[in-house]
């Protein structure tokens, strides 16, 4: 019997202090599960948020979950479900789009002003106050990884005796204090167990976001070195957004494919995570804003790689950024920009990953690459994968095709894109901090 949920979160804290010391983000479901989780993140000196989820619930049975939405847009549907149930996708939308109401409201309602803390690349530990049918930890779970999760780590102090035969894959580590046979609900293994209003979650929230350590960066915030960069090239200057974490391991810089620019979005979220594993980024438009209106030049391979050979140079002239191996990461047409540059003489490469790529606009010079190289490609983008099986064969150097299951050419659905950027991650964590730090003005070999 635990006394109130602050007893249970600090019982339940002794249970997760191997997390301690670690890159941790702490998340509670409102409301019952916020003041537990509050305990857990002072004991792990790690940093609070809320995970706000709604449950798609089938119309004509609302307890039998066939989805779940989360903030950020983040939508994790279970197709099965969907189709035994017999629901129809007009059907599916206006449960979604009721449920989006409610999760907008109580997430402005907790959050105030105060960004979401950003999941990306992180051990997030989901806390309840208990679990009973698990449905809603279970969603919990899944929008955490959705978000980017590296590891997710579903702690409680109660549940079921069978309660991780419940949950499933959803999480990477169960952690109960008690579980019983005799399961009636959460609040019997409680002595208070009063029910939390919306005032003190916020309030939870807003104590644990002022004591938040600088080294816990909310979406959004600088995390490091944070700032927009101008480089030239020729003529002409390329707008650019350079981030360094402290003690980088390597620098990754971005091509962009088929028009997109620094803002892209995806490109934006595989930054993010190799952001987080201590790999700098350079993200950069290949084009001016002028130059964009001749469509011919977003296809222009040759021209957007001598660009990014420029801007590598650039990059070496940087003190900051000279010592740091260099991988390029390249989308759609600028995956073939940046086999272009990577064959360059000199170009001294750790590594190269396309993601979509078109490694045949690239062709004639894939014989030339010496970095070794990583086509990402969605097993559903059948014409793109079968260029990138074909460009496979001409390299002289190590180069691997990893197959996304269910992505399409966009990445868009659900935790494609995390696959991606996860291997894209593995990829230049492998070769670019295996690579000798070289002193600036020294040349690196691949």
């Amino acid at each position: 019997m635990f006394a109130d949920r602050i007893d249970a979160g600090r019982q339940l804290a002794r249970h997760l202090a191997h997390l301690r010391g670690t890159d941790v983000v702490v998340v509670g479901l409102p409301r019952g599960g916020v003041p537990v989780a509050a305990e857990v993140s002072e004991a792990l000196g790690a940093p609070l948020d809320v995970i706000v989820v709604r449950k798609l619930g089938v119309p004509f049975q609302r307890e039998l979950a066939m989805g779940a939405i989360g903030e950020g847009g983040i939508r994790v549907v279970n197709r099965d479900g969907v189709d035994l149930a017999g629901v129809s996708p007009e059907e599916l939308a206006a449960v979604e789009a009721h449920e989006r109401i409610e999760l907008e409201r109580r997430s402005a309602r907790f959050r105030a002003d105060r960004p979401r803390i950003a999941l990306t690349g992180r051990t997030v530990v989901v806390v309840d106050d208990g679990v009973a049918t698990g449905s809603t930890a279970k969603a919990a779970c899944q929008v955490a990884r959705a978000h980017g999760a590296h590891r997710v780590v579903l702690a409680v102090p109660v549940a079921p005796a069978d309660w991780t035969a419940q949950m499933g894959d959803a999480a990477d580590e169960y952690v109960c204090i008690r579980t019983s046979d005799d399961f009636f609900g959460v609040g019997q293994f409680y002595q208070d167990f009063t029910q939390v209003d919306d005032d003190e979650v916020v309030e939870l929230l807003r104590r644990a976001s002022a004591r938040r350590a600088p080294s816990h960066p909310a979406a959004g915030d600088p995390p490091w070195s944070d700032d927009d960069v101008r480089v030239p090239v020729g003529p002409v200057e390329l707008e650019g957004h350079l981030t360094v974490p402290e003690g980088a391991r390597g620098l990754v810089i971005f091509a962009h494919g088929s028009g997109s620019s620094r803002h892209s979005p995806r490109n934006r979220y595989v930054a993010a995570v190799l952001q987080q594993a201590g790999l700098a980024t350079l993200l950069f438009d290949l084009l001016t804003p002028r130059e964009e209106l001749d469509r011919a030049n977003v296809f222009d391979v040759e021209l957007l790689g001598r660009r990014l050979a420029a801007v590598t140079l650039w990059t070496r002239r940087q003190t900051d950024l000279a010592p740091l191996p260099v991988g390029y990461f390249g989308a759609s047409t600028g995956a073939a920009a940046a086999l272009w540059a990577a064959a360059e003489p000199g170009a001294s490469l750790a590594s190269v990953v396309s993601r979509g790529g078109r490694p045949d606009l690239a062709r004639p010079r894939l014989g030339a690459v010496f970095a070794p190289t990583l086509l990402i490609v969605g097993g559903q983008d059948t014409v793109v994968l079968g260029l990138n099986r074909d460009a496979r064969a001409e390299f002289h150097t190590p180069c691997e095709l990893a197959v996304v299951p269910g992505a399409t050419h966009l990445f868009e659905e659900p935790g494609t894109l995390t696959t991606a950027a996860e291997l894209a991650r593995d990829w230049f964590l492998s070769h670019l901090a295996s690579q000798p730090t070289a002193q600036p003005g020294q040349t690196r070999r691949a």
